[in-house]
């Protein structure tokens, strides 16, 4: 016996599932034991409960309920479902008996098989539970189809010229996603079982690859400089997907304006002009150390050279927009017996009403991204002192107010002193190439080191969901 409901439920048919089902259980306590071939049931979907029905001894879910797990679209007399890297082809037979038998030719991925088809009830549109788990890869018992977890199969690598390409291969699709966290790229696959260890490559762009552990989640993370961008996308195959990550100057940077704060921080270094001493010490430094940072992938502002030099406006900007702004100067008071170098931090209210208010504790979207605490500061100011240590110069530690350009700069902002333009030992330690060098080299490490532990604490800031989410 073949059950539909008559015309009059027309309201139920458009309400879907629902809205029919007590219509449905209605008719079939109405056809008692008289033979109905229809009955209710409740399905373990991957881990959902939802309802199921039986048609001639066979379990078949809704469509639109099966819509949870993968994409299922209908196309005149054949649904197409999609998902967790499979591709499945039902046609949809009218007779219900008839569907629930191997007379129909189902394709499974680029298998065709025999296999029980799609059918209708009461207008809706439901499929087979059994070819369904055949073609996804499920494993399936009456009232229960079950999922195998998701699987890293092999990681391979291709160099390029002008970008390198890593795959993962996995044995079915996963949602993930995808970030820039300061000098790396991090990928989060869901539920992917895999084990943890580092991969090398022989690409420029992507020389190595790191496979961690995160709970249920497994984590790939790689190397990226400044000048590249990265994408990330997904290749269906069948029986699995290959999740492929690009990475190099070839690829287009896409991040949104705000997340430059994370993915490319400006540093700005600023060496003032000292007349009368018969060198320029500051811009020494400041050239030296913006090589070091350049060449190791960081985006770098002078804000002058030998010849030219930017207006107080055209400072103030940089500043306003820098992560890091480090002013290069040499003391000058006249009369002035102090000598030796020093790191001021700046203090008192910034100009910004924006900075104001997160330093307050205001609470703004991406706030910690546009402006920090005088915490960041403080540990720029720390990792300065300890790399000048390093290099073995001992630099004293100040506070100054009322600087414009460093009251500006949102994030960290240091004023280092050189040393004394009054102080003859000052000055000639400054024309010493090994001072020279040392004073760049702290400069360039302290701000590298500083950037990238802020980048590793923003890790969270924003990342782009793809795939399933089973």
């Amino acid at each position: 016996m073949t059950l539909f409901l008559s015309k009059s439920s027309s309201a139920g048919r458009r309400a879907g599932l629902k809205r029919s089902w007590p219509l449905l259980a209605a008719a079939l306590l109405l056809a008692g034991l008289a033979g109905a071939q229809i009955t209710f049931g409740k399905l373990n979907l991957a881990g959902q409960q939802v309802e199921s029905i039986g048609l001639y001894g066979a379990e078949y879910v809704n469509g639109d309920v099966l819509g949870k797990l993968v994409n299922v679209a209908r196309d005149g007399g054949v649904v197409r479902v999609t998902g967790l890297g499979h591709t499945l082809l039902f046609p949809i037979d009218l007779d219900q008996e008839r569907a629930t038998t191997d007379f129909n030719t189902v394709q499974l991925d680029t298998r065709r098989i025999q296999a029980p088809a799609a059918t209708l009830v009461n207008g809706n549109l439901y499929l087979p539970l059994s070819t369904l788990a055949s073609g996804l890869g499920a494993r399936y018992e009456q009232g229960k189809l079950t999922l195998a977890q998701p699987e890293l199969l092999g990681v391979s690598s291709r160099a390029g010229q002008d970008s390198d390409r890593l795959v993962l291969d996995l044995s079915r699709d996963v949602g993930l996603t995808d970030e820039a966290r300061g000098s790396r790229v991090v990928i989060r696959l869901r539920g992917v079982k895999g084990d943890a260890r580092k991969y090398t490559t022989r690409g420029a762009f992507l020389p190595s690859a790191e496979v961690s552990r995160d709970g249920g989640d497994l984590i790939l993370s790689a190397p990226i400089t400044a000048a590249s961008g990265y994408r990330v996308y997904k290749v269906v195959r069948p029986g699995g997907v290959r999740v492929v990550l690009d990475l190099g100057p070839g690829i287009p940077r896409g991040s949104p304006a705000i997340l430059e704060r994370v993915t490319r921080p400006l540093i700005v270094l600023d060496p003032v002009k000292v007349a009368g001493i018969g060198r320029d010490p500051t811009l020494d430094v400041a050239r030296r150390a913006a090589e070091m940072l350049t060449k190791a992938g960081w985006q770098v502002q002078v804000t002058r050279d030998m010849a030219s030099a930017l207006s107080r406006d055209q400072k103030q900007q940089l500043a306003r927009q820098s992560d890091v702004y480090v002013a290069l100067d040499l003391g000058r008071f006249p009369g002035s017996n102090r000598s030796g170098v020093t790191v001021y931090e700046p203090t008192g209210k910034a100009p910004s009403q924006l900075v104001n208010s997160v330093r307050v504790g205001r609470t703004l979207p991406y706030g910690s991204l546009v402006v920090g605490d005088t915490g960041g500061t403080r540990r720029l100011s720390e990792l300065l002192r300890g790399e000048l240590k390093g290099g073995k110069i001992t630099a004293g530690q100040g506070s100054l107010s009322r600087v414009v350009t460093l009251s500006e700069a949102p994030q960290a902002a240091l004023l280092l002193e050189l040393g004394w333009a009054s102080n003859s030992r000052d000055l000639a330690n400054l024309s010493v190439e090994r001072r020279l060098q040392a004073l760049s080299v702290a400069v360039a490490r302290s701000v590298a080191t500083y950037l990238s532990a802020r980048a590793n604490n923003n890790a969270n800031v924003t990342a782009t969901t793809s795939g399933a989410t089973p």
